[in-house]
């Protein structure tokens, strides 16, 4: 049963799909109202989960789900990855590759760098410790609008660049 992202309480479980390129518009209006009736219809044993699903700075696919009163089994989390896959399939991108790191410029454009090239972006200055990057790993409604964009040295990517 999908609710507003506001409606559901902080503690609801997060699932961010990040993109390997960004969508454009004519791609959201495809794949929201797919993404809407998958979180309208999601189910764990028999029963509907109150969720919401949406697009997310032209490159995140996030999905949310209230457990307070049910669980989301792992068949349903098991649904969402296929559902998720096949929305990657009807845009043309792959939104299960975790080797990109998604960071966020001053001017609020979204690049991408991959884990292998990230030490050297920071090492030549290209990014820095203020520099913002998404935290995809966020599992919570609450840390997802606080803590899911976050100054590079705020962030468990931060490992990577010493």
């Amino acid at each position: 049963m999908i609710r507003d992202l506001i409606a559901l309480p902080p503690e609801s479980k997060v699932w961010i799909y990040q993109s390997n390129k960004e969508l454009s518009y004519d791609q959201i209006d495809l794949i929201r109202p797919a993404i809407y009736e998958y979180a309208d219809k999601w189910v764990s044993h028999g029963h509907m989960i109150e969720s919401y699903g949406n697009i997310f700075h032209k490159r995140f696919l996030v999905l949310v789900a209230d457990e307070a009163s049910l669980a989301v089994s792992g068949c349903s989390i098991d649904g969402s990855v296929h559902f998720v896959k096949w929305a990657g399939e009807q845009l043309g991108v792959d939104f299960m590759g975790r080797m990109e790191y998604a960071i966020m410029h001053d001017d609020e454009t979204i690049t991408t760098i991959h884990h292998n090239d990230f030490k050297e972006a920071y090492d030549s200055g290209n990014i820095n410790k203020s520099t913002k990057v998404f935290n995809n790993l966020v599992n919570t409604k609450q840390l997802f609008l606080e803590q899911w964009i976050v100054p590079l040295e705020k962030s468990w990517h931060y490992k990577f660049v010493h």
